[in-house]
């Protein structure tokens, strides 16, 4: 049995709803990978030939849940930048990742996982090609993930089947911390019929669908003049919406689609990444309230670093909490305690894992985040919530456990030589950076 004790520690208790808090003096037994037991200090069972992690003057919270990012994209980090978002796709983004070769997107989802992984996001969904290698890197790191491989219509049947292969393959590998859904890009890029074949193969496989929809107004309205319906409304009559579904961004869910996500409450989610619409100048956000109140579960999330420049949950929450304050012009609304359960719970619900993730809880994952709120920016720390929320940094995360095995030590990454890494991915840069071919992945046109 794999024993793993962390002792006096600070513990964040985040309840399914209510406030938020801190138990202090706190010590955690993880076995196997689960948490088996969590009290005062000193009280708890014998941990006799456990690991210890010391967790004096930490704070303890689960870990955080990267809703829905591209990890591979790490590598065209602030190479499309004051653009819109048309030309983000057509003119940057889809030209560069024709470059892109299977071993390129292994070295720049291993970045995005050590990135995350340092800043105390031990889960994350992704949706990216070559997904295979996005499950080598998350493998090697010791990282937990849901992984999506992306389809376009454009790609033909035969690939459709085949990324549908590859997510069935995945599933489950990495001692369990690898789950996988099907990935197709958006109603825009993927034909109904696809979706109709695609939502078939979730629920023979059990597994749910991780999707663009309703990503700004513009595609709801777009979607409007040309079929009579919504994003939301093509998700429903086509299947995904039953099959089970991760909704990536939903900006431009409008208030006739909420009764319909309502129905599908149970398995759906919606990842709000607000840093990339605040980027591209993009209106209305995604509507949190809305989707809270009628029982869909919402997570933080980042998008891909081409858009979003970095990988950090913290940055992104309280994004969230900002820009729905300012949006429902409530500063009352998104409290420090709804904050935090967005980047935890939420994110887990979102991605179909509620019940193994998200809380510091006995029966739950071992995934563990001791974050240190000692520096000048935290003090003095007269609510530890929103010290989390709206002062802690990604720097401040000093130990990480996944799954009950130490990842990250004292700020270190244990699992990955860092600088041989970067090194790699330099030299590979400027054939990434290339676009003179001409030539584009898929061409955005909602």
């Amino acid at each position: 049995m794999r024993r793993l004790m962390v002792t006096s520690c600070s513990v964040l208790v985040v309840p399914e709803r209510g406030p938020c808090r801190v138990e202090t003096d706190q010590d955690i037994l993880v076995e196997d990978g689960i948490i088996a037991w969590l009290g005062p200090a000193g009280s708890g069972p014998d941990h006799a030939g456990a690991e210890t992690v010391d967790g004096t003057g930490l704070v303890a919270v689960p870990g955080l849940v990267n809703a829905h990012t591209h990890g591979p994209m790490t590598l065209m980090r602030g190479a499309a930048e004051d653009v819109s978002v048309e030309a983000w796709f057509n003119e940057r983004v889809w030209p560069m990742e024709v470059n892109l070769t299977p071993a390129d997107i292994g070295l720049g989802a291993a970045l995005a996982c050590a990135e995350m992984l340092l800043s105390g996001v031990t889960t994350f969904a992704d949706h990216y090609f070559h997904a295979e290698r996005i499950a080598e890197a998350v493998v090697r790191t010791g990282i937990r993930a849901d992984i999506a491989p992306t389809y376009f219509s454009s790609r033909g049947r035969a690939a459709l089947e085949a990324s549908a292969e590859v997510a069935a393959a995945l599933h489950g590998t990495g001692d369990g911390r690898i789950t996988a859904s099907l990935g197709p890009h958006a109603p825009y890029t993927v034909e109904d019929a696809d979706l109709v074949r695609l939502a078939e193969l979730a629920k023979e496989t059990g597994l749910r669908i991780h999707i663009h929809a309703a990503e700004h107004l513009e595609q709801t309205e777009s979607s409007l003049a040309r079929r009579g319906i919504t994003p939301i409304t093509v998700l429903e009559r086509t299947g995904v919406l039953d099959a089970g579904a991760l909704i990536a961004h939903g900006c431009g869910i409008v208030p006739e689609d909420l009764p319909t996500l309502a129905a599908h409450r149970d398995r759906t989610g919606v990842a709000c990444c607000p840093k990339v619409y605040l980027k591209h100048a993009l209106s209305p956000l995604t509507p949190v309230r809305s989707l809270l109140g009628a029982g869909v579960a919402v997570g933080a999330g980042t998008d891909g670093a081409a858009g979003h420049n970095t990988l950090d949950v913290w940055e992104a929450m309280r994004l969230v909490a900002l820009t729905q304050k300012q949006a429902e012009r409530d500063a009352t609304w998104m409290t420090v305690s709804d904050t935090v359960r967005l980047a935890t719970r939420g994110g887990a619900r979102a991605l179909g894992l509620g019940d193994r993730i998200g809380a510091l809880e006995p029966g739950r994952a071992g995934d563990i985040v001791l974050v240190d709120l000692g520096g000048a920016h935290c003090r003095p720390v007269h609510d530890p919530v929103a010290a989390l929320v709206y002062s802690a940094r990604a720097s401040d995360v000093r130990t990480v456990v996944v799954d009950g095995r130490v990842v990250v030590r004292d700020g270190r990454l244990l699992t990955l030589d860092l600088p041989e890494l970067l090194a790699e991915i330099e030299a590979r840069v400027p054939a990434l950076l290339d676009t003179s071919h001409g030539r584009a992945v898929q061409h955005y046109d909602p």
